[in-house]
């Protein structure tokens, strides 16, 4: 198979209104770079047309377009780890398929590459989000990086550029569920940061929630970095010491003064907070061994239905039956 110098790769799940006006600026885009590529749309089990607008776009371009169909829905980075798991670039760039990014300023990132760079992420000009998304994304990215020490401006924004060394090392790992721009950091030599522009999603909705914001900094925290666990452990010596403190005050008043007949609720209130934090350790605790759980089973991180390709002799080929990572039927 030819080596192309730039695969794009995009995850997509229901842009099937969208889908149409990202391919009128993304080729046009990439075809005016003057370098050879290919573009590989994941479908991660879309409920609409979008499988069959793929299909469709596959025909009109097969020479530099390829299709992996899921066969359900696996999840973003799965999308985007199956595709690193096939794509042929020497550079590899990562972009939604909702047009918040500018395909435009695919040019941006490889040109930083140029430099010597061989990761690059990207910081959205001008966000056109909603308030709580931006005051949600400051707390979680400022908590991300005291905890896991990764930095990241801007860990929402996918559109991201990766050396073929960095994607081969991605692909040698075997977690079942990671965050791929964080885990890419730990594997570059020299990353860097551009500012691209951003854009309103002109169809569609948002297939991230303020649970799904928080989920995800929770899933990238405990797997990179067992902080979390030591903060608890630290919490639990402290509260221990304080509660030890407030027993022995307690004797000593019943000694001297006599028997409490009040502060009941008091004690009520130091209870709840025990019991809540006591239960908080718990799903921390629950978090790592469901990981732990989660890995050991060995199941596919996805299921391929097909992948549409165009084989270097011309023909068109429909690869069926793909179980998840480098496994088949």
């Amino acid at each position: 198979m030819s080596t192309p110098q730039l695969s794009v790769v995009i995850p997509v799940y229901n842009e099937e209104q969208g889908l149409q006006a990202l391919f009128d600026r993304l080729y046009p885009a990439l075809d005016k770079l003057g370098i050879s590529y290919e573009i590989l749309f994941v479908n991660d089990g879309s409920r609409d047309r979008s499988a069959a607008i793929l299909r469709e776009q596959f025909q009109k371009r097969p020479e530099v377009t390829r299709v992996i169909l899921f066969d359900g829905n696996f999840g973003q980075h799965m999308a985007i780890m199956a595709a690193f798991e096939h794509c042929r670039g020497e550079r590899i760039v990562t972009l939604d398929a909702d047009l918040q990014n500018p395909p435009e300023d695919t040019g941006l990132l490889l040109e930083k590459m140029d430099e010597g760079h061989d990761y690059v992420g990207s910081i959205r000009r001008q966000r056109n989000d909603s308030a709580w998304r931006h005051v949600a994304s400051r707390a979680m990215n400022g908590l991300r990086e005291r905890t896991t020490r990764i930095k990241m401006t801007d860990q929402g924004c996918m559109f991201r550029a990766y050396d073929r060394r960095i994607v081969d090392a991605i692909n040698s790992c075997k977690e079942v569920s990671t965050f791929i721009p964080a885990l890419a950091y730990t594997f570059a030599r020299n990353p860097a940061e551009v500012v691209v522009g951003h854009e309103e999603r002109t169809a569609g909705e948002s297939k991230y929630s303020l649970y799904s914001l928080i989920r995800l900094n929770f899933d990238l925290m405990t797997s990179f970095s067992l902080i979390p666990l030591q903060l608890f452990s630290m919490l639990g010596i402290t509260i221990s010491l304080l509660s030890g403190f407030l027993v022995v005050l307690l004797v000593l008043r019943r000694l001297i003064v006599g028997p409490e007949a009040e502060g009941l609720f008091t004690l009520f209130a130091i209870a709840f907070l025990l019991i809540g934090i006591t239960l908080f350790g718990i799903g921390l605790l629950g978090e790592y061994i469901g990981r732990v759980y989660q890995q050991v089973r060995h199941r596919p991180r996805y299921l391929v239905e097909a992948i549409l390709e165009q084989q270097d002799s011309g023909e068109v080929s429909m690869d069926m039956g793909k179980i998840g990572p480098a496994v088949r039927r």
